[in-house]
């Protein structure tokens, strides 16, 4: 782990990783997800590593082996398999990994609205309005065109998920290309809300 120098807080001396090398005890965990699993800051990850990394590293702090410590190291074995899971969940999937390097970078992707409607899918999605509005007053006959739309957005976030691909090999490469990563993350939220929005109308269990 790529962890700063500094002092053990039981016996003083220099440490550089989550446990002293002289008396062994257990450090303060770092906040960072990629500094506590031990990677570089990179949004095209091999998930095999991070899942090897994962498990290694659940069984090095699992508050079991720290039962008979103290109560500081205790604390630090449950705060740090709290941001193990916390990093894992978010490190493994594509999408969460790149709003947490956004955010870490001070990019916030925020919340998506359901006004800001990207302008190329302002006519797809005024169509798709009236037709979710007579799917709810109970008109059965406009369901193809609503699994027509969902296939269609599907098809959208397939085209930019591929986008997201090369913009984070792009990242990986050095160059700032954070808000560009930002536009496409909040474009392909809003399709996938709509999406999920045809779904919960036309195709809720109870229908």
């Amino acid at each position: 782990m790529a962890f700063s120098f500094s002092a053990c807080w039981q016996c003083g001396q220099p440490v550089s990783g989550i446990s002293c090398p002289a008396c062994r005890t257990l450090q303060s965990p770092p906040a960072g997800f990629f500094t506590f699993f031990g990677i570089p800051e990179r949004l095209s990850i091999d998930n095999a590593d991070l899942q090897k990394r994962f498990y290694d590293l659940s069984r090095q702090f699992h508050p079991d082996r720290f039962t008979r410590n103290s109560e500081r190291e205790r604390q630090y074995s449950l705060e740090a398999t709290a941001i193990l899971n916390d990093g894992y969940r978010t490190l493994r999937d594509p999408v969460k990994r790149a709003e947490y390097v956004l955010k870490q970078h001070g990019l916030d992707i925020g919340e998506q609205r359901s006004k800001n409607v990207p302008p190329e899918l302002l006519e797809e999605v005024f169509e798709l309005n009236m037709a979710l509005e007579e799917m709810r007053e109970g008109d059965e006959s406009v369901r193809p065109q609503l699994d027509a739309a969902r296939e269609r957005f599907r098809g959208m976030l397939a085209d930019v998920d591929g986008e997201l691909e090369v913009q984070f090999r792009t990242f990986d490469e050095g160059q700032d290309v954070l808000p560009k990563i930002r536009a496409t993350l909040n474009r392909r939220r809003y399709i996938q809300n709509l999406v999920s929005e045809i779904e919960q109308i036309a195709w809720a269990p109870s229908r």
